[in-house]
Protein backbone atom coordinates (compact mmCIF):
# COMPACT_ATOMS: atom_id res chain seq x y z
CA UNK A 1 0.00 0.00 0.00
CA UNK A 2 1.41 3.72 -0.71
CA UNK A 3 -0.71 6.63 0.51
CA UNK A 4 0.47 10.17 -0.01
CA UNK A 5 0.60 12.93 2.18
CA UNK A 6 1.56 16.59 1.99
CA UNK A 7 3.22 15.66 5.59
CA UNK A 8 3.87 13.17 7.37
CA UNK A 9 5.26 13.47 11.69
CA UNK A 10 6.67 10.98 13.07
CA UNK A 11 5.86 10.40 17.20
CA UNK A 12 2.87 11.48 18.33
CA UNK A 13 4.03 13.49 21.68
CA UNK A 14 3.10 16.96 22.22
CA UNK A 15 5.72 18.92 19.65
CA UNK A 16 4.74 16.60 16.88
CA UNK A 17 0.50 16.81 17.85
CA UNK A 18 1.17 21.08 18.14
CA UNK A 19 3.62 20.83 14.71
CA UNK A 20 0.58 18.48 12.98
CA UNK A 21 -2.48 20.63 13.90
CA UNK A 22 -0.98 24.23 12.70
CA UNK A 23 0.07 22.45 9.65
CA UNK A 24 -3.57 20.67 9.05
CA UNK A 25 -4.87 24.26 9.84
CA UNK A 26 -2.76 25.08 6.95
CA UNK A 27 -4.59 22.95 4.99
CA UNK A 28 -1.76 20.19 4.82
CA UNK A 29 -2.61 16.81 4.94
CA UNK A 30 -1.39 15.62 7.44
CA UNK A 31 0.19 12.32 9.19
CA UNK A 32 1.19 11.89 12.56
CA UNK A 33 2.97 8.06 13.31
CA UNK A 34 3.60 6.64 16.47
CA UNK A 35 5.47 3.38 17.09
CA UNK A 36 3.55 2.91 20.41
CA UNK A 37 -0.52 1.87 20.55
CA UNK A 38 -1.25 5.01 22.14
CA UNK A 39 -0.60 8.98 21.19
CA UNK A 40 0.81 11.59 23.65
CA UNK A 41 4.24 10.84 24.27
CA UNK A 42 5.42 11.68 27.74
CA UNK A 43 2.21 13.09 28.56
CA UNK A 44 -0.04 9.71 27.69
CA UNK A 45 -1.28 7.94 30.47
CA UNK A 46 -0.11 4.71 31.96
CA UNK A 47 -1.89 1.99 33.75
CA UNK A 48 0.18 0.10 35.94
CA UNK A 49 -3.22 -2.38 36.98
CA UNK A 50 -6.77 -1.61 37.77
CA UNK A 51 -7.18 2.07 39.70
CA UNK A 52 -3.67 2.67 39.20
CA UNK A 53 -3.12 5.09 36.45
CA UNK A 54 -0.94 8.03 36.62
CA UNK A 55 0.87 10.50 34.68
CA UNK A 56 3.86 9.04 34.05
CA UNK A 57 6.65 11.45 33.39
CA UNK A 58 5.84 14.75 34.07
CA UNK A 59 3.28 15.40 37.01
CA UNK A 60 2.09 18.97 35.56
CA UNK A 61 2.16 21.00 32.26
CA UNK A 62 1.39 23.69 30.50
CA UNK A 63 1.21 24.48 26.57
CA UNK A 64 2.28 27.99 25.63
CA UNK A 65 -1.18 30.19 25.89
CA UNK A 66 -0.39 31.49 22.19
CA UNK A 67 -0.45 28.23 21.21
CA UNK A 68 -3.85 27.36 23.55
CA UNK A 69 -5.60 30.31 21.41
CA UNK A 70 -3.80 29.90 17.82
CA UNK A 71 -5.34 26.14 17.52
CA UNK A 72 -8.50 27.26 19.62
CA UNK A 73 -7.56 24.32 21.92
CA UNK A 74 -10.27 25.87 24.82
CA UNK A 75 -13.15 24.46 22.51
CA UNK A 76 -11.71 21.01 23.07
CA UNK A 77 -11.72 21.77 26.88
CA UNK A 78 -8.16 22.54 27.42
CA UNK A 79 -7.61 25.42 30.06
CA UNK A 80 -4.68 27.74 29.13
CA UNK A 81 -3.90 28.15 32.55
CA UNK A 82 -4.24 26.64 35.81
CA UNK A 83 -6.87 28.21 38.00
CA UNK A 84 -4.38 29.08 40.77
CA UNK A 85 -0.91 28.64 41.54
CA UNK A 86 -0.44 25.41 43.99
CA UNK A 87 2.44 25.64 46.92
CA UNK A 88 6.16 24.42 46.21
CA UNK A 89 6.66 22.76 49.77
CA UNK A 90 10.16 22.23 50.87
CA UNK A 91 10.31 19.23 53.51
CA UNK A 92 13.13 19.83 55.99
CA UNK A 93 14.29 18.36 58.60
CA UNK A 94 12.80 17.45 62.73
CA UNK A 95 9.17 17.68 60.37
CA UNK A 96 9.66 21.43 59.41
CA UNK A 97 8.13 22.36 56.02
CA UNK A 98 8.72 25.66 54.14
CA UNK A 99 5.29 27.05 52.13
CA UNK A 100 6.59 28.72 48.62
CA UNK A 101 3.71 30.25 46.19
CA UNK A 102 5.47 32.41 43.03
CA UNK A 103 3.52 35.16 44.51
CA UNK A 104 5.25 38.00 45.39
CA UNK A 105 1.99 38.85 47.76
CA UNK A 106 0.75 35.41 48.73
CA UNK A 107 0.65 35.94 52.66
CA UNK A 108 1.26 32.11 53.51
CA UNK A 109 4.56 32.31 51.49
CA UNK A 110 6.15 35.43 53.25
CA UNK A 111 5.12 33.81 56.35
CA UNK A 112 6.68 30.90 56.02
CA UNK A 113 9.80 32.52 54.98
CA UNK A 114 9.77 34.57 57.83
CA UNK A 115 10.40 31.96 60.01
CA UNK A 116 13.64 31.39 58.83
CA UNK A 117 14.86 35.35 57.65
CA UNK A 118 12.71 37.90 57.75
CA UNK A 119 15.49 39.46 55.58
CA UNK A 120 14.70 37.02 52.84
CA UNK A 121 10.86 37.18 53.20
CA UNK A 122 10.91 41.51 52.61
CA UNK A 123 13.28 40.21 49.38
CA UNK A 124 11.19 37.39 48.26
CA UNK A 125 8.49 40.06 46.52
CA UNK A 126 11.81 41.39 44.30
CA UNK A 127 12.98 38.03 43.69
CA UNK A 128 9.70 36.45 42.24
CA UNK A 129 9.43 40.23 39.80
CA UNK A 130 12.46 39.34 38.44
CA UNK A 131 11.85 35.75 37.86
CA UNK A 132 8.74 36.94 35.87
CA UNK A 133 10.67 39.12 33.84
CA UNK A 134 13.64 36.63 33.38
CA UNK A 135 11.17 33.97 32.62
CA UNK A 136 9.08 36.56 29.87
CA UNK A 137 12.18 36.91 28.35
CA UNK A 138 13.04 33.47 27.87
CA UNK A 139 9.31 33.16 26.45
CA UNK A 140 10.06 35.76 23.65
CA UNK A 141 13.45 33.67 22.78
CA UNK A 142 10.79 30.74 22.57
CA UNK A 143 8.81 32.39 20.12
CA UNK A 144 12.33 33.63 18.24
CA UNK A 145 13.42 31.39 15.46
CA UNK A 146 17.29 30.86 16.23
CA UNK A 147 19.48 31.76 12.96
CA UNK A 148 21.73 29.14 11.12
CA UNK A 149 24.94 30.96 12.47
CA UNK A 150 27.24 32.11 10.31
CA UNK A 151 24.55 31.96 7.79
CA UNK A 152 22.54 35.03 8.65
CA UNK A 153 19.68 36.28 6.44
CA UNK A 154 19.29 39.89 7.23
CA UNK A 155 16.20 40.00 5.86
CA UNK A 156 14.71 36.72 7.31
CA UNK A 157 16.52 37.12 10.45
CA UNK A 158 17.29 40.92 11.21
CA UNK A 159 13.75 41.43 12.56
CA UNK A 160 12.53 38.87 14.70
CA UNK A 161 16.22 38.90 16.38
CA UNK A 162 15.83 42.79 16.51
CA UNK A 163 12.50 42.04 18.66
CA UNK A 164 13.72 40.19 20.71
CA UNK A 165 16.94 42.24 21.79
CA UNK A 166 14.47 45.14 22.73
CA UNK A 167 12.51 42.61 24.68
CA UNK A 168 15.66 42.23 26.45
CA UNK A 169 16.54 46.43 26.72
CA UNK A 170 12.54 46.87 27.63
CA UNK A 171 13.67 44.87 30.85
CA UNK A 172 15.49 47.95 32.07
CA UNK A 173 19.67 48.52 32.51
CA UNK A 174 19.49 46.88 36.17
CA UNK A 175 17.33 43.48 35.06
CA UNK A 176 18.78 43.27 31.72
CA UNK A 177 22.09 42.94 33.32
CA UNK A 178 20.64 40.36 35.79
CA UNK A 179 18.91 38.39 33.54
CA UNK A 180 22.09 38.16 31.36
CA UNK A 181 24.36 37.20 34.58
CA UNK A 182 22.18 34.83 35.65
CA UNK A 183 21.83 32.17 32.17
CA UNK A 184 25.61 31.51 33.24
CA UNK A 185 25.51 31.06 36.71
CA UNK A 186 25.02 28.12 39.30
CA UNK A 187 22.11 27.42 41.44
CA UNK A 188 25.02 28.38 44.85
CA UNK A 189 26.29 31.36 42.89
CA UNK A 190 22.31 32.81 41.78
CA UNK A 191 20.71 32.05 45.33
CA UNK A 192 23.36 33.10 47.53
CA UNK A 193 22.71 36.19 45.67
CA UNK A 194 19.10 36.39 46.61
CA UNK A 195 18.89 34.78 50.07
CA UNK A 196 20.60 33.63 53.17
CA UNK A 197 18.12 31.00 54.43
CA UNK A 198 19.68 27.80 53.17
CA UNK A 199 16.45 25.96 53.13
CA UNK A 200 15.37 28.99 50.50
CA UNK A 201 18.12 28.41 48.22
CA UNK A 202 18.40 24.81 48.34
CA UNK A 203 14.33 24.71 47.30
CA UNK A 204 14.70 27.33 44.30
CA UNK A 205 18.10 25.30 43.21
CA UNK A 206 15.96 22.28 43.23
CA UNK A 207 13.74 23.60 40.61
CA UNK A 208 17.20 24.82 39.00
CA UNK A 209 18.58 21.48 38.26
CA UNK A 210 15.52 19.35 37.98
CA UNK A 211 15.04 16.64 34.91
CA UNK A 212 18.93 17.81 34.34
CA UNK A 213 22.60 16.39 35.20
CA UNK A 214 23.60 19.66 36.85
CA UNK A 215 24.71 20.12 40.20
CA UNK A 216 23.88 23.19 42.74
CA UNK A 217 27.40 24.36 41.76
CA UNK A 218 27.31 23.24 38.02
CA UNK A 219 27.37 26.24 35.75
CA UNK A 220 24.15 27.53 33.57
CA UNK A 221 22.20 26.44 36.34
CA UNK A 222 20.59 29.99 36.03
CA UNK A 223 19.22 29.07 32.78
CA UNK A 224 17.73 25.89 33.61
CA UNK A 225 16.04 28.04 36.75
CA UNK A 226 14.88 29.93 34.38
CA UNK A 227 13.68 27.70 31.63
CA UNK A 228 11.71 25.27 34.50
CA UNK A 229 9.88 28.60 36.15
CA UNK A 230 9.09 29.72 32.39
CA UNK A 231 7.32 26.40 31.77
CA UNK A 232 5.83 25.63 35.43
CA UNK A 233 4.76 29.47 36.35
CA UNK A 234 6.78 29.19 39.02
CA UNK A 235 8.52 26.84 41.27
CA UNK A 236 5.64 24.63 41.61
CA UNK A 237 4.56 21.65 38.79
CA UNK A 238 0.99 23.38 37.41
CA UNK A 239 -1.89 20.75 37.74
CA UNK A 240 -4.80 20.79 35.42
CA UNK A 241 -8.10 18.98 35.58
CA UNK A 242 -7.48 15.69 33.78
CA UNK A 243 -3.56 15.61 34.14
CA UNK A 244 -1.11 16.10 31.54
CA UNK A 245 -2.82 13.19 29.68
CA UNK A 246 -5.28 16.04 28.90
CA UNK A 247 -3.20 18.13 26.69
CA UNK A 248 -2.21 15.16 24.46
CA UNK A 249 -5.89 14.07 24.55
CA UNK A 250 -7.00 17.36 23.53
CA UNK A 251 -3.91 17.96 20.93
CA UNK A 252 -5.31 14.77 19.43
CA UNK A 253 -8.82 15.46 18.81
CA UNK A 254 -8.20 19.00 17.58
CA UNK A 255 -5.71 17.24 14.62
CA UNK A 256 -8.48 14.70 13.53
CA UNK A 257 -11.19 17.22 13.67
CA UNK A 258 -8.89 19.80 10.96
CA UNK A 259 -8.78 16.16 9.02
CA UNK A 260 -5.45 15.04 10.29
CA UNK A 261 -4.55 11.41 10.55
CA UNK A 262 -3.10 9.85 13.75
CA UNK A 263 -1.83 6.08 13.44
CA UNK A 264 -0.54 4.27 16.22
CA UNK A 265 1.42 1.10 16.60
CA UNK A 266 3.12 2.35 13.53
CA UNK A 267 6.97 2.60 14.43
CA UNK A 268 8.64 4.24 11.38
CA UNK A 269 11.85 2.18 10.62
CA UNK A 270 13.14 4.40 8.00
CA UNK A 271 13.10 7.97 6.59
CA UNK A 272 13.70 7.42 2.63
CA UNK A 273 15.66 9.76 0.78
CA UNK A 274 16.04 10.43 -2.40
CA UNK A 275 19.21 12.52 -4.04
CA UNK A 276 19.62 14.31 -0.40
CA UNK A 277 15.67 15.13 -0.19
CA UNK A 278 13.34 13.04 2.08
CA UNK A 279 10.71 11.65 -0.18
CA UNK A 280 8.59 9.42 2.76
CA UNK A 281 9.17 6.89 5.04
CA UNK A 282 9.10 2.86 5.81
CA UNK A 283 7.35 1.39 8.62
CA UNK A 284 8.75 -1.56 10.54
CA UNK A 285 5.80 -3.44 8.55
CA UNK A 286 7.90 -3.00 5.22
CA UNK A 287 4.60 -0.53 4.09
CA UNK A 288 6.27 2.93 2.22
CA UNK A 289 4.15 5.87 2.45
CA UNK A 290 5.30 9.00 0.68
CA UNK A 291 5.20 12.41 1.54
CA UNK A 292 7.34 16.15 0.32
CA UNK A 293 7.87 16.81 3.61
CA UNK A 294 8.98 14.89 7.22
CA UNK A 295 9.13 16.26 10.47
CA UNK A 296 10.40 14.03 13.07
CA UNK A 297 9.81 14.95 16.96
CA UNK A 298 12.40 12.18 17.85
CA UNK A 299 15.69 13.47 18.76
CA UNK A 300 17.79 15.08 16.79
CA UNK A 301 20.50 11.46 17.40
CA UNK A 302 17.53 9.32 16.61
CA UNK A 303 16.48 11.09 13.70
CA UNK A 304 19.82 11.77 12.12
CA UNK A 305 21.61 8.60 12.74
CA UNK A 306 19.16 6.03 13.29
CA UNK A 307 16.07 6.54 10.76
CA UNK A 308 18.24 8.93 8.27
CA UNK A 309 22.08 6.53 8.30
CA UNK A 310 25.28 8.37 8.63
CA UNK A 311 25.34 7.43 4.76
CA UNK A 312 23.27 10.15 3.68
CA UNK A 313 25.03 12.82 5.75
CA UNK A 314 28.06 14.62 5.65
CA UNK A 315 30.86 13.37 8.11
CA UNK A 316 31.11 16.76 10.10
CA UNK A 317 27.74 17.00 10.66
CA UNK A 318 27.37 12.86 11.49
CA UNK A 319 30.77 13.46 14.44
CA UNK A 320 28.56 16.50 15.84
CA UNK A 321 24.86 14.94 16.26
CA UNK A 322 26.76 12.21 18.09
CA UNK A 323 28.40 14.69 20.24
CA UNK A 324 24.93 15.65 21.20
CA UNK A 325 25.13 15.02 25.22
CA UNK A 326 22.33 13.17 26.16
CA UNK A 327 22.39 12.35 30.10
CA UNK A 328 19.53 11.70 31.57
CA UNK A 329 19.78 10.90 35.52
CA UNK A 330 16.02 10.62 36.06
CA UNK A 331 13.84 7.82 37.42
CA UNK A 332 10.11 7.78 38.75
CA UNK A 333 8.72 5.80 41.71
CA UNK A 334 4.71 5.54 41.48
CA UNK A 335 2.77 4.13 44.50
CA UNK A 336 -0.59 2.95 44.53
CA UNK A 337 -1.69 3.76 48.36
CA UNK A 338 -4.89 3.05 50.32
CA UNK A 339 -5.06 6.85 50.44
CA UNK A 340 -4.02 7.58 53.80
CA UNK A 341 -0.23 8.21 52.36
CA UNK A 342 -0.29 11.70 54.58
CA UNK A 343 1.46 13.93 51.58
CA UNK A 344 -0.32 17.34 51.16
CA UNK A 345 -1.37 18.84 48.07
CA UNK A 346 1.13 20.25 45.79
CA UNK A 347 4.62 19.91 44.84
CA UNK A 348 6.86 18.18 47.66
CA UNK A 349 11.26 18.79 47.58
CA UNK A 350 13.32 16.99 49.44
CA UNK A 351 16.39 19.17 48.86
CA UNK A 352 17.37 20.00 52.01
CA UNK A 353 20.75 21.92 51.63
CA UNK A 354 22.37 23.42 47.85
CA UNK A 355 25.41 21.11 49.33
CA UNK A 356 22.79 17.46 49.80
CA UNK A 357 21.78 18.54 45.96
CA UNK A 358 25.46 18.81 44.78
CA UNK A 359 26.19 15.75 46.66
CA UNK A 360 23.33 13.70 45.18
CA UNK A 361 24.64 14.96 41.68
CA UNK A 362 28.10 13.85 42.53
CA UNK A 363 26.96 10.15 42.46
CA UNK A 364 25.76 10.82 38.88
CA UNK A 365 29.10 11.71 37.74
CA UNK A 366 30.92 8.43 38.53
CA UNK A 367 28.08 6.30 37.51
CA UNK A 368 26.09 5.72 40.36
CA UNK A 369 22.69 6.13 42.39
CA UNK A 370 23.04 8.55 44.51
CA UNK A 371 22.27 7.26 47.82
CA UNK A 372 21.00 10.60 49.61
CA UNK A 373 18.75 11.54 46.69
CA UNK A 374 16.77 14.42 45.65
CA UNK A 375 13.17 14.07 45.22
CA UNK A 376 10.80 15.98 43.91
CA UNK A 377 6.82 14.57 45.20
CA UNK A 378 3.10 15.00 43.97
CA UNK A 379 0.35 13.13 45.19
CA UNK A 380 -3.19 12.70 42.78
CA UNK A 381 -5.83 10.58 45.64
CA UNK A 382 -4.45 7.87 46.28
CA UNK A 383 -1.48 8.11 43.56
CA UNK A 384 1.95 9.27 45.14
CA UNK A 385 4.48 10.00 42.14
CA UNK A 386 8.02 10.92 42.95
CA UNK A 387 10.42 11.66 40.57
CA UNK A 388 14.45 10.81 41.67
CA UNK A 389 17.52 12.01 40.92
CA UNK A 390 20.20 11.24 40.39
CA UNK A 391 19.74 7.88 38.63
CA UNK A 392 22.15 8.09 35.65
CA UNK A 393 20.94 6.07 32.29
CA UNK A 394 25.13 4.67 32.34
CA UNK A 395 25.77 2.68 35.43
CA UNK A 396 29.31 1.89 36.25
CA UNK A 397 28.57 -1.53 37.91
CA UNK A 398 25.45 -3.66 37.98
CA UNK A 399 22.51 -3.12 35.26
CA UNK A 400 19.23 -0.91 36.05
CA UNK A 401 16.73 -4.01 36.48
CA UNK A 402 19.35 -5.32 38.91
CA UNK A 403 18.48 -1.84 40.75
CA UNK A 404 15.24 -1.34 40.32
CA UNK A 405 14.11 -2.96 43.91
CA UNK A 406 16.92 -0.59 45.60
CA UNK A 407 15.75 2.47 43.77
CA UNK A 408 12.19 1.43 45.27
CA UNK A 409 13.35 1.09 48.49
CA UNK A 410 16.11 4.03 48.52
CA UNK A 411 12.95 6.32 47.37
CA UNK A 412 10.10 5.20 49.97
CA UNK A 413 12.76 5.31 52.85
CA UNK A 414 13.40 8.96 52.39
CA UNK A 415 10.00 10.26 51.56
CA UNK A 416 8.97 7.70 54.40
CA UNK A 417 11.22 10.00 56.89
CA UNK A 418 8.92 12.52 56.52
CA UNK A 419 5.41 11.36 56.07
CA UNK A 420 5.61 8.14 58.44
CA UNK A 421 2.31 6.81 57.64
CA UNK A 422 3.30 6.45 53.98
CA UNK A 423 4.92 2.98 54.04
CA UNK A 424 1.74 1.31 55.46
CA UNK A 425 -0.71 2.64 53.12
CA UNK A 426 1.46 1.27 49.80
CA UNK A 427 -0.82 -1.33 48.11
CA UNK A 428 1.79 -1.64 44.69
CA UNK A 429 4.79 -0.14 43.21
CA UNK A 430 5.80 0.63 39.70
CA UNK A 431 8.79 2.44 38.83
CA UNK A 432 10.38 3.94 36.05
CA UNK A 433 14.19 3.58 35.28
CA UNK A 434 16.59 5.42 33.16
CA UNK A 435 16.67 2.62 30.69
CA UNK A 436 12.76 2.31 30.80
CA UNK A 437 12.76 5.84 29.27
CA UNK A 438 14.77 4.89 26.34
CA UNK A 439 12.95 1.51 25.61
CA UNK A 440 9.38 2.96 26.21
CA UNK A 441 9.31 6.22 25.25
CA UNK A 442 12.50 6.10 22.49
CA UNK A 443 14.10 8.57 24.73
CA UNK A 444 17.99 8.04 24.13
CA UNK A 445 20.39 7.92 27.28
CA UNK A 446 16.94 8.47 29.23
CA UNK A 447 16.95 12.09 28.44
CA UNK A 448 13.58 14.22 28.91
CA UNK A 449 14.84 16.95 27.02
CA UNK A 450 16.22 14.81 24.04
CA UNK A 451 20.04 16.81 24.59
CA UNK A 452 20.63 18.07 27.74
CA UNK A 453 19.95 21.93 28.14
CA UNK A 454 23.49 23.01 28.76
CA UNK A 455 24.97 26.33 27.82
CA UNK A 456 26.40 25.19 24.62
CA UNK A 457 22.89 23.40 23.51
CA UNK A 458 20.75 26.17 23.70
CA UNK A 459 19.49 28.86 21.59
CA UNK A 460 21.55 29.18 17.89
CA UNK A 461 24.12 25.97 19.16
CA UNK A 462 20.51 23.70 19.87
CA UNK A 463 20.95 21.29 18.67
CA UNK A 464 23.89 21.92 16.89
CA UNK A 465 25.50 24.86 15.95
CA UNK A 466 24.52 25.81 12.58
CA UNK A 467 21.60 23.95 12.14
CA UNK A 468 18.91 26.15 14.83
CA UNK A 469 16.17 26.35 12.32
CA UNK A 470 14.43 23.18 12.32
CA UNK A 471 16.24 22.06 9.01
CA UNK A 472 18.98 19.07 8.13
CA UNK A 473 21.32 18.77 5.41
CA UNK A 474 18.24 16.63 4.04
CA UNK A 475 16.10 18.87 2.42
CA UNK A 476 12.37 18.57 3.49
CA UNK A 477 13.28 16.64 7.13
CA UNK A 478 12.76 19.25 9.86
CA UNK A 479 13.44 18.74 12.99
CA UNK A 480 10.36 19.62 15.75
CA UNK A 481 10.98 17.78 18.84
CA UNK A 482 12.27 18.81 22.60
CA UNK A 483 15.55 18.08 20.57
CA UNK A 484 15.67 21.94 19.01
CA UNK A 485 15.19 25.44 20.19
CA UNK A 486 12.03 25.84 22.30
CA UNK A 487 12.25 22.35 22.99
CA UNK A 488 12.79 20.68 26.92
CA UNK A 489 9.46 20.02 29.00
CA UNK A 490 6.09 20.43 27.96
CA UNK A 491 5.17 23.92 26.14
CA UNK A 492 4.69 23.14 22.54
CA UNK A 493 7.32 26.04 21.36
CA UNK A 494 9.45 23.76 19.03
CA UNK A 495 6.72 21.85 17.58
CA UNK A 496 4.91 25.77 16.63
CA UNK A 497 8.47 26.87 15.25
CA UNK A 498 8.86 24.20 13.45
CA UNK A 499 5.46 24.21 11.72
CA UNK A 500 5.80 27.79 10.99
CA UNK A 501 9.27 27.54 9.25
CA UNK A 502 7.89 24.41 7.35
CA UNK A 503 4.94 26.63 6.23
CA UNK A 504 7.27 29.60 5.75
CA UNK A 505 9.51 27.38 3.06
Amino acid sequence: MNTTFDAIVIGAGHNSLVAANYLAKAGRKVLVLERRDIAGGQLARASFGEGFSVDPLYAGALLRPDIVADLSLAKYGLDAKPAAKSPCIALLPDGQRLHLVADGKDAATLASIRALSAKDAQTWPDFVAFMDKAAAFLDAAYRTSMPRLPHFDLRKDGLPLAKLGWTLRRLGGRDMFGVIRALSMSMVEFTEEWFESEPLRAAVAAVGIHGHTLGAMSAGGGFTLIHNWRNRGGLAQPQLAGGSARIADVLAAALKARGGEIRTGAEVAKILVNHQRASGVRLTSGETIDAATVLSGADPRRTLLGLVGAVELPPEFVWATQSIKMRGSVAKVHLLTDGRHGLPAGTLAHAPTCKYLEHAFDAAKYGELSTAPYLEVTSDGNVVSIHVQFAPYALRCGTWENQRSHLETLAIDTLAAHFPALKDSIRQIASILPTDLEATWSLTEGDLHHGQLQLDQIFFMRPLPGWSNHRTPIDGLWLCGSGVHGGGGISGAAGRNAARTVLRG
